[in-house]
């Protein structure tokens, strides 16, 4: 059998033109398929963003909410009420708002507004220049070093600009884990400062972030915040949540899964032909095999292990270039969200395998009907 295999190998890459073709062909399309699922995977990722900053355990919100961009403001009692609940640790408020910035040049930038409770600063981002506790300075903000930073002009400490006819004051700089998704930066406060300086409605709370004492207790919160009207959604609950918003809801999601389904078709038509157009020009080999003994499961291993190293192949070569394509494009492009997990790996290679069914399959029931006599005789 490792000789059949030597045989097959041969016969594949020899014929350099038919090998580069279906080399081409795959690759093609699992980058294509990749680099779609990736750039949704990010996009679904940065929606989230602001849940995976804040990083809370659970969110308390209005139950018409869908995603964390669409708040509902919650009216205050119910912070006190989510307090007295039996298995909560604590439970802060999150200001999440939009306000249009005066740059320092004049010029103007809308701007995510994050207030964070002024006891805790629960949420709070990581800093890396300056101090946390100068938020509680006068007309104090922290700006978040994202890929929207340098629509602040890049910003140092002491950086002033007007919000709102106030006067604010970048005091610090923070890294966070996710960027946004819409290419606004983020500036972030306290609570009561993101009141006086932003017009709002009657009710200012955003979210209610809360910390259980067990994990145990979760099921029982959610069960009495239902029960007063308001929905309490675990951290993983309320990102899936927006991504079954965006999956769903818009058109993100059927636009990515038709190009996802397009380069699937892309890659099976060409290396389902050109596979085809292989066999067929090596039809007499497959005979004079046939004819020297080989049996029909050897000519049909054979086949297998063609199909089969031709796709590895070239999804091996369609991973890399995505991934070459995303490094080169993250260098040049601060707001490119794609990111390759393992379930676009999956997705990608679950079709390769498909493809290369497809293809023995085709080969197979061609090979199996040679009958020496024929090759030979003619």
């Amino acid at each position: 059998m490792p000789g059949i295999y030597r045989i097959a190998f041969k016969l594949l890459v020899n014929d350099r033109s038919k090998y580069a073709a279906l080399l081409v062909g795959i690759t093609f399309a699992v980058f294509l398929m990749i680099e779609m699922t990736s750039l949704f995977s990010g996009i679904l990722s940065r929606a989230s963003a602001t849940v995976i900053n804040i990083g809370a355990s659970v969110w308390v919100m209005d139950p018409a909410v869908q995603t964390v961009a669409n708040t509902i403001p919650l009216p205050d009692y119910v912070l006190d009420e989510v307090r007295s609940l039996p298995g909560v640790r604590y439970a802060v408020p999150l200001y999440s708002g939009s306000a249009l910035l005066k740059l320092g040049d004049g010029t103007y930038q809308a701007a995510n507004i994050m207030g964070l409770d002024d006891t805790s600063l629960f949420g709070r981002p990581q800093i890396v220049s300056g101090k946390i506790e100068d938020i509680f300075a006068e007309n104090a903000f922290i700006a978040v070093k994202d890929s929207e930073f340098y629509k602040l002009e890049n910003p140092g400490i002491g950086t002033e600009f007007e919000l709102n006819d106030h006067r604010g004051k970048i005091v610090a700089i923070a890294h966070v884990a996710s960027s946004g998704l819409f290419g606004v930066p983020t500036l972030y406060t306290t609570y009561n400062r993101c009141l006086q300086y932003i017009p709002n409605t009657r009710f200012t709370i955003s979210y209610l972030l809360v910390e259980p004492n067990t994990p145990a207790d979760i099921v029982l919160i959610k069960q009495r915040v239902a029960a007063a009207g308001y929905l309490a959604l675990t951290k993983s609950e309320f990102m899936q949540q927006i991504s079954t918003f965006y999956e769903f809801h818009t058109g993100i999601g059927t636009n990515m899964l038709l190009m996802t389904l397009i380069s699937f078709v892309i890659g099976l038509s060409i290396s389902g032909q050109t596979f085809y157009t292989f066999i067929i020009e090596n039809l007499e080999k497959f005979g004079a095999l046939k004819a020297i003994g080989a049996k029909g499961r050897e000519l049909v291993s054979m086949i297998l292990f063609q199909a089969t190293f031709v796709s590895l192949t070239g999804y091996g070569l369609g991973v890399g270039l995505c991934a070459l394509v995303i490094w080169l494009a993250r260098l040049y492009l601060p707001d490119y969200a794609a990111i390759i997990t393992a379930g676009n790996l999956a997705l990608a290679f679950s079709m390769v395998v498909l493809i290369a069914t497809v293809s023995s399959y085709i080969g197979v029931r061609k090979v199996l009907r040679i009958e020496p006599f024929d090759i030979f005789r003619g």
